[in-house]
């Protein structure tokens, strides 16, 4: 019986070191019960991400998707925007006041300007090495042929070995075959009706890649205050009230039909 006893703790200590050997992602939560549920826990850390949005309004739409990505995968530590020179003349500069208003301390960020996309991606590159760093955003306009498939991979290895997030802002570019953890499509969402003063950001998401499960599309809102997204909040629109005592019909209607 002693022996029967040894052997299953024997065994069951095995069993436990060969789960602990089990490599499971860190996962960083959105906010949203919804994107989280199928994100199994919210977006992997140490990985690739990619954002695609249209040009114009959903490419700021699309920005201020990955500021808030950023926000959530960094935490406190420091991140590093590399910016393509062409982005900057489409979309115009990042401002540090907006960054300010969407709960991102600017003086955590380093923005890195290329003079193209090849610089871009290899400043990247270099910079997710740095494991200090919370997050790196990669930001380049239009198809970058050098952003191939053995470009995403080199950049999933480096994520994968410093443990450093990797977001991918293409705006104005289809998407095509990579090593990316999750891909979304942005859009700019509209604002509940009878909202007068300015309101949380909303967007129009759609998660069209998961590595790990479902796909989806949702109505995000971005907190502000809290630093995090949610779903979108429903407003009550201001109704006139009726009098408790109002006739049905007025006297000078109901003295016409009478006479």
């Amino acid at each position: 019986m002693l022996a029967r006893t040894r052997t299953l703790a024997a065994l069951r200590g095995a069993i436990d070191r060969l789960e602990g050997d089990v490599d499971v992602p860190s996962r960083v939560a959105l906010g949203h019960v919804g994107v989280d549920a199928v994100l199994q826990g919210g977006l992997v850390r140490g990985a690739v991400h990619e954002v695609f949005a249209e040009a114009g309004r959903h490419g700021t739409a699309a920005t201020g998707f990955v500021v808030g990505l950023a926000h959530r995968m960094a935490r406190n530590r420091p991140l590093v925007w590399v910016r393509q020179d062409f982005t900057d003349i489409e979309c115009g500069a990042l401002s540090m006041h907006g960054l300010t208003e969407l709960g991102l301390d600017p003086r955590r960020v380093v923005t890195v300007r290329a003079a193209d996309a090849e610089i871009a991606l290899c400043v990247a590159a270099d910079a997710v090495a740095c494991d200090a760093l919370g997050c790196v955003v990669l930001d380049v306009w239009g198809e970058v042929r050098a952003l191939d498939l053995v470009a995403s991979r080199k950049l999933t290895l480096a994520a994968r070995a410093s443990g450093v997030t990797i977001l991918i802002s293409r705006i104005a570019a289809t998407p095509s075959a990579s090593t990316a953890e999750t891909r979304w499509i942005v859009r700019a969402a509209h604002s509940p009706p009878g909202m007068e003063a300015w309101g949380a950001p909303m967007l129009d998401t759609k998660l069209v890649r998961n590595r790990h499960g479902q796909t989806g599309q949702w109505i995000m809102e971005w907190n502000c205050d809290e630093c995090l997204f949610r779903e979108a909040q429903t407003y009550s629109q201001p109704v006139v009230a009726t009098f408790a005592d109002r006739q049905i019909e007025a006297p000078a209607i109901a003295q016409r039909r009478v006479g």
